[in-house]
Order: structure tokens, then sequence, then C-alpha cells
């Protein structure tokens, strides 16, 4: 009796020790970016007294809301230990052929025809990836190349002269609130019932995990990663043509240029590892506004274009250092 009350008594005492080291450096992990955002909310309010206005923060929110749809995607997509980079060429696709559809066509069916785009080359990379098995690094970059050039050659140059609607829809508002926010909240509802409510979100994260085991788990992984390469893109496709309509033109050249970069620092300050397996959608989010008032301050100080740039970058190595502690942490610990 007294060995086997001993036992037990050992067995208690050590998960105790394990958690309670556990949480302290993921805690400070898991504070560096609200804490960074709100300090940097500080500084730029202390610098320009109209940073802290109602009318500058729908400013943020409407220019962010092509991001942040493109991001909470993108998310669900790294989740599943997946990426993609043509997200911005398939935007410039969606808004080229939305672009040339609004003149003859009107806003809806214009609208249609450039989401249908965007779906089309998301089907073509997740039947590449999912079913082939191909590379995503690959495939996507190949995309990348392939988009931009298919936008340039159906738009040589801008596009313009639209139907009033489509300016309506990318500066008007509902309730004083953006038509293009109120698109936005909706996507990230959305992806938060898909990871949180439906059994879909737990096979996204388990195929992160662990594909091979997913698939023996009776998980459709090809279809699965199908479907969300398809669903990635449609939120570029929706981006694009949202961000065609805030323009109220539909530049090829530069429609979507670089928009991986952002949506990547975005996507990874909401601590969702390159490996998948894990992540929170409010989380992307508030990587997002981040990004976005980023970008926005740096406009009313009247700083370069090109620091605006430097910065992003670097929040986007500093948003991979952390993630690169965390995962060498819990590896350690595992």
């Amino acid at each position: 009796m007294t060995i086997t009350s001993e036992a037990p008594a050992t067995a208690v005492a050590a998960p105790p020790t394990s958690r309670s080291r556990r949480p302290v450096l993921i805690t400070v992990l898991d504070a560096i970016m609200p804490i960074a955002t709100i300090g940097l909310m500080v500084y730029f309010g202390v610098a320009s007294a109209a940073f802290f206005t109602l009318d500058n923060f729908i400013v943020v929110l409407q220019q962010s809301a092509p991001l942040m749809i493109a991001a909470v995607m993108a998310a669900v997509l790294l989740m599943s230990g997946n990426i993609d980079l043509s997200v911005g060429s398939i935007m410039a696709v969606s808004g080229v052929c939305a672009g040339l559809a609004f003149p003859a066509l009107g806003l809806v069916p214009g609208l249609l025809i450039g989401l249908l785009a965007g779906v089309l080359l998301g089907a073509v990379n997740g039947a590449l990836i999912g079913f082939f098995e191909l590379s995503p690094i690959v495939i996507t970059l190949g995309m990348l190349a392939a988009g931009r050039g298919l936008a340039l050659t159906l738009a040589p140059g801008s596009l313009f002269g639209f139907p009033e609607g489509v300016a309506k829809l990318g500066s008007g508002s509902f309730l004083g609130i953006p038509y293009l926010v109120w698109i936005a909240a909706a996507v990230v509802l959305l992806g938060m019932l898909l990871m949180n409510r439906f059994a879909a979100g737990k096979h996204v994260i388990a195929i992160g995990v662990n594909r091979r085991a997913a698939f023996l788990n009776g998980i459709p992984v090809k279809r699965m990663i199908f479907s969300l390469y398809t669903l990635m893109g449609l939120a570029a496709g929706l981006a694009g043509v949202l961000t065609v309509a805030r323009l109220n033109s539909a530049p090829s050249g530069t429609l979507g240029l670089g928009f991986e970069v952002a949506m990547l620092t975005a996507v990874l300050l909401g601590s969702v590892p390159f490996t998948g397996g894990r992540g929170a959608i409010w989380r992307v989010v508030l990587g997002v506004w981040l990004m976005g008032i980023l970008k926005n301050g740096v406009t009313l100080l009247n700083i370069g274009p090109e620091v605006g740039d430097i910065l992003t970058g670097l929040v986007l190595i500093v948003a991979a250092a952390l993630e690169g502690i965390r995962y060498f942490y819990n590896r350690r610990r595992a």
C-alpha cells in the first residue's frame, strides 16, 4: 500500500511543474502582437492628431477589407499545411475579367465573371496540388507568373469607365459602414464558423498535423485540399473585384502586386505556422489590423511608400522569427 500510494503522488506532482513552465514562453509570444498593435496605435496617435478618429479607422477598415478576405482563407489553407503564393496574380486576373465585363454587362454579371475567374484558377492550383500531389510552392509560383501574364494579355493598360454601381460598391456604405467592410466581416464570420463549428475545420487541422494519419482516419485529403485551393481562388477573386470597385479602375500591371507579402505577414502574425496544424482566425484579423494601421500611419506621417515596404518586410521577418521560437520550444518539450 505504501508503494502504491507514493507512486501516484510522484506521477501527480510532475505534471503541474510541466504545466506551470509551459505557458510562460507561449503566453509571452501570444502577447507580443496585441501589445505591439496597441503600442503602434499609441505612437501614431501621438504623432498625428488625425489618427484617433472614427473616420480614419473606417478608412483603415475599408482599405484592409481585400487583405482581410484573402488572409482569412489563406490562414485556413495554411492550417492544412498548404500555401498559395499566387493570390496577387489571381486578384489581377479576376479584377481584369470583371473590369472587361462591367461596361458591357453591368455590376452583377461583372462581379460573377470576376469571381468565376478566381475560382477557375484556384481549382487549377487545387487539382495539381491536391490530386497530383505536386509541390504547392512550385505550382503557385508558376501560377503567380502565368496569372500576371494573363492579366496583362487581357488588358495591357488600365481599365476604367465602369457603371456607377461599381463605384458605389467600392465607396458606398450602409449604416455608416462601407460595403467592403460588411463583406469582409461576413468572410471573417464564415471563416470562424468553418474552423470552430463544423467538422471540416477539424479535418483541416488534422491534415495539417499529419496528412497520412488524416487519410487513414477517413478524411478525403485530396478532395479537401482541392476544395481549399478553390475557395482560396474565390477569396482572391473577391478581393480583386472589390479592389477594382474601390479604385474604380482595373490596373492589370499593379493590381495585387506584392499582395502575397502583406497576406502572409498578417497570417504569420496570427500565429499560423507554415507547418500547419493550428491557428486562430481572430488572431489573423488582428494581424490584418496591425498591417492596416501601419500603412495608414506611414501615410499620415507623410513617409515614403518605400519605408512602408521596408517596415512590412521587417514585420514579416519578426513574425517568422517568433513562430520559429514557438516551434523549437514546442519541439523541445515534445
